[in-house]
């Protein structure tokens, strides 16, 4: 057995896990998983630099995190930086401050490695499932990014495209600081275009409509199920691997690009970080359930972390 921690730090959120592994049965046992929104990506796509107050909410995080590692005594650490770091011009003062905040460089990983990452963790506790059919296309709708990995046993293809759920957001509904609440038909339609334009850009590389099941992760994920599912507070075992149609995704993105800023911050399982940035996101799972056909869409509560755990296992 092999006490490992993983963090995850992507464009909008930082996430933690620590968790006992054990190789000989392929069993991960979680000891503390934990989230905070802090926005790393902040105007990364209009300025390609990495804000101050966006580094000092994530290293603040980290302080958070290296108490709880040390505190669980974990015996390898691996910390990986996603999106808005591989597009920063100033991602070596990142690399500085979680340094000095948790003594481990952050890996920026290509969009490549974060597939992989995602699959292995999405994918792990489906293997020999009869209800699900494979191949699995694993989608991870982030903040910055998308990242597409069609397999079975293991990886066939992947791919990682720009569209994520603060970047269509900053991109189209942000004005002079001001979010569109709620957004307008043309900007609506501006956030389709993107997408659209960056699934065929993945279709090159992803047989995306062979996939046989579809697994969602990430948080845009996680809430359009939160909602479905009716909860009154963010719960994920109910989240885990619940399997939400096509027409309750449909429904829930028209709400959500129909309600106002106040109207989806009074949904109980709205977390505050993703009141704005839920609208793009639940519209890039739909478009991604267009174009592929699929009928349901698989929720998994475990992705990339999982994935990095298993990695220094």
């Amino acid at each position: 057995m092999t006490r490992v921690a993983a963090v995850d730090c992507g464009t909008n959120s930082i996430r933690l896990l620590v968790a006992d592994a054990d190789p000989a049965t392929g069993e991960l046992a979680d000891l503390d998983r934990r989230m905070q929104v802090v926005r790393l990506g902040q105007g990364v796509d209009r300025t390609g630099r990495l804000a101050p107050e966006a580094l000092e909410r994530t290293f603040a995080a980290c302080r958070e995190y290296a108490a709880v590692i040390k505190e669980h005594g974990a015996q390898r650490v691996r910390f990986v930086a996603t999106s808005a770091s591989r597009d920063a011009e100033n991602r070596d003062a990142f690399t500085r401050g979680v340094l000095d905040t948790l003594g481990v460089e952050p890996e920026v990983i290509s969009g490549d490695e974060e597939a992989a990452f995602s699959f292995t963790g999405a994918t792990r506790e489906l293997t020999g499932r009869q209800d699900l059919a494979q191949p699995y296309l694993v989608v991870d709708i982030g903040g910055g990014s998308t990242e597409f990995v069609v397999g079975d046993d293991t990886v066939r293809a992947a791919r990682s495209v720009d569209i994520g759920c603060v970047r269509m957001t900053e991109r189209h509904l942000v004005h002079d600081g001001v979010v569109s609440d709620p957004p307008i038909d043309a900007e609506i339609a501006a956030i389709r275009a993107d997408v659209e334009a960056a699934l065929d850009l993945a279709e090159r590389t992803v047989p995306l409509r062979e996939a046989r099941t579809l697994v969602g992760l990430a948080g845009s994920v996680t809430t359009v199920a939160a909602i479905a599912l009716g909860l009154t507070a963010y719960d994920s075992t109910a989240i885990h691997h619940s399997r939400i149609p096509y027409a309750r995704v449909r429904e829930i993105t028209t709400r959500m690009l129909t309600s106002t800023h106040a109207e989806r911050a009074a949904i109980p399982v709205m977390h505050p970080g993703r009141v704005d940035v839920i609208a793009a996101g639940a519209l890039i799972l739909q478009s991604i359930m267009d174009r592929t056909g699929a009928e349901e869409v698989v929720v998994s509560e475990h992705d990339i972390l999982d994935g990095i755990a298993w990695s220094i296992a």
